[in-house]
């Protein structure tokens, strides 16, 4: 009898959720049907700083809301050949 390794028909079968998604899933429809979500909570204390006009605390549920509705942009990498030479130059915006 082999020991160790890989047994086939183990483990879960591709294609379906783990225990740990189902109960995700099941928190996130809970917290939909209940109709408030994180970000609807941060955005709503951002507003009231807002109105308050206390622009340090807007900006930190500002900065906690952003993932949410502006994702980071992605590293883009550029594979090309340049003929002839490159020009560089720098613009002092604060002059």
């Amino acid at each position: 009898m082999a020991r160790g390794g890989a047994r086939e028909g183990a483990g879960r079968k591709a294609g379906q959720k783990s225990q740990k998604t189902i109960e995700r899933e099941a928190i996130k429809a809970k917290a939909l049907d209940d109709g408030i979500t994180p970000l609807e909570v941060m955005l709503t204390a951002m507003r009231r700083a807002v109105d308050a006009e206390d622009w340090r605390e807007a900006a930190a549920h500002a900065r906690d809301a952003a993932p949410y509705l502006h994702p980071k942009l992605s590293n883009v990498s550029m594979d090309s050949k340049i003929s002839g030479g490159i020009q560089i130059s720098f613009v002092n915006e604060f002059e």
